[in-house]
């Protein structure tokens, strides 16, 4: 399993580099607050929504500090999902902390 800094992730969507972001957080969480860009597939519909991820991108699972996306990564590696999967270190808290310190927090 592959991990990724919220900076270097700040330098892949300066350079488009192409990713999906995959919010895992619950609906009322993402709405809050989130990084551009992401889309939102709460943790419990993960299973039941796999065709919605494509085969094309790197994945980068998100979530509040990185403990649930861990377990999602862990999952979608499992489940024969083909595109390359990193798990977001420290979550859109650390993303909050040390790229955008306008993001709400909680």
């Amino acid at each position: 399993m592959e991990s990724i800094n919220v900076n270097t992730l700040k330098q892949w969507i300066t350079e488009k580099k192409p990713q999906l972001l995959l919010d895992i957080r619950e609906q009322w969480e993402f709405n809050h607050c989130s990084i551009d860009g992401s889309i939102n597939i709460p943790m419990s519909l993960i299973s039941e929504r796999l065709v919605e991820l494509g085969e094309d991108n790197n994945i980068i699972v998100i979530c509040h500090h990185g403990a649930r996306s861990l377990q999602v990564a862990y999952f979608l590696e499992n489940s024969g999902i083909k595109n390359k999967i990193m798990n977001l270190e420290g979550g859109v808290d650390a993303w909050a902390d040390q790229v955008d310190n306008q993001m709400l927090r909680y």
